[in-house]
């Protein structure tokens, strides 16, 4: 795990918008910079900063930092907090922790998987959080970098590792794996309902070298009719071992629960999660906490002893309006959900 205190020319606990762009700017004509490129249009930013507006002050985790979107507005919305930032991506990092060195200290970023956020916070020296963020899935500028073989719409590398220090690839998954097990990881992953004919076109033409030549695998495998709807036919296989490669779901669940545990009393949770799979996950693991893990029946009172962690301030998953849907295509998918600590 790697350590980073963001530092800064000039320091100060209130920045506005504009200065952080001033600044970014300024950095980027400074020097040549490889990771210049991630930058990250932040969903659902607005209801973010809603939820998370009346927490303690204190410590902010944000679990996927990416390009700093969600990080920088929180700093500035809450200048009573400072924020501890996890990211598998060292690309991430890096541009994140350009961006954010106008808020020096405030922020400290890690090279971490967020199933090891109990570590970080060990590291940054507290065991109780004011608020935190997971945004999930994959970033945009990791889909627009064909080097990383997320895309299925154009041709590279059979890749899809967020953390490139790690050894498992797609390659492994798309080549390796038998037919079956791929089949149920598909399925599992990203309710593929031609699971298996995808998995048997790719098993019989292994070994499949490209992304491209793995997206016309399975376009070829879905019957004609079903790839007219629905978006890019490719685009819930290249999720599914996306994910497996990942461990996604997996670091979630334990991610998840050790972010409820570190939650002071009216510290507040907001998960961002755009498949499914992912929602059903958060949605059970925020039931779990709300309900102390009770399973006695709903009409009767619990007689079980459970003792209750947390509320759930909605229902339902809140989702993106009409304009920020056009504004951001990628944020359609995107379901919401707040919790807060009893």
């Amino acid at each position: 795990m790697r350590l980073t205190t963001v530092r800064s020319r000039r320091r100060t606990h209130r920045c506005d918008t504009n200065r952080i762009a001033e600044t970014d700017e300024q950095m980027d004509t400074d020097r040549p910079d490889p990771t210049e490129s991630f930058q990250h249009q932040p969903v659902m930013l607005d209801e973010v900063i809603e939820a998370l507006s009346d927490v303690p002050a204190g410590l902010i985790l944000d679990a996927t930092l990416g390009g700093a979107g969600h990080a920088a507005a929180l700093l500035e919305a809450l200048p009573d907090c400072t924020l501890v930032g996890l990211d598998r991506d060292i690309d991430a990092i890096a541009a994140a922790g350009r961006r954010l060195s106008v808020f020096g200290d405030r922020a400290v970023l890690h090279h971490s998987d967020f199933g090891d956020l109990s570590l970080a916070l060990d590291r940054v020296g507290t065991r109780q959080i004011s608020a935190f963020l997971f945004d999930l899935g994959v970033s945009s500028p990791q889909l627009d970098r064909l080097d990383r073989g997320f895309s299925y719409r154009d041709a590279g590398p059979l890749d899809m590792r967020m953390d490139q220090t790690r050894s498992r690839t797609a390659s492994e998954v798309v080549n390796g794996y038998s037919e079956s097990v791929l089949a149920d990881l598909l399925y599992r992953n990203s309710d593929e309902r031609y699971a298996r004919r995808i998995a048997e076109a790719i098993v019989a033409a292994r070994p499949v070298t490209d992304t491209a030549e793995l997206a016309d695998l399975v376009r070829s495998a879905i019957p004609a009719p079903a790839r007219r709807t629905g978006g890019h036919p490719a685009k819930r296989t290249f999720q599914a071992i996306r994910i497996e490669v990942n461990s996604e779901l997996e670091q979630l669940a334990v991610g998840l629960d050790a972010a409820i545990r570190h939650l002071r009393p009216g510290g507040r949770g907001v998960v961002i999660s755009y498949h499914s799979g992912e929602d059903r996950l958060v949605k059970v693991r925020f039931d779990s906490a709300v309900t102390g893990g009770c399973k006695c029946p709903p009409q009767l009172p619990c007689g079980c002893g459970a003792r209750p962690e947390a509320v759930a301030l909605r229902r339902r998953a809140l989702r993106p309006g009409a304009a920020e849907v056009e504004r951001n295509p990628r944020a359609a998918s995107a379901r919401l959900r707040i919790l807060e600590r009893a």
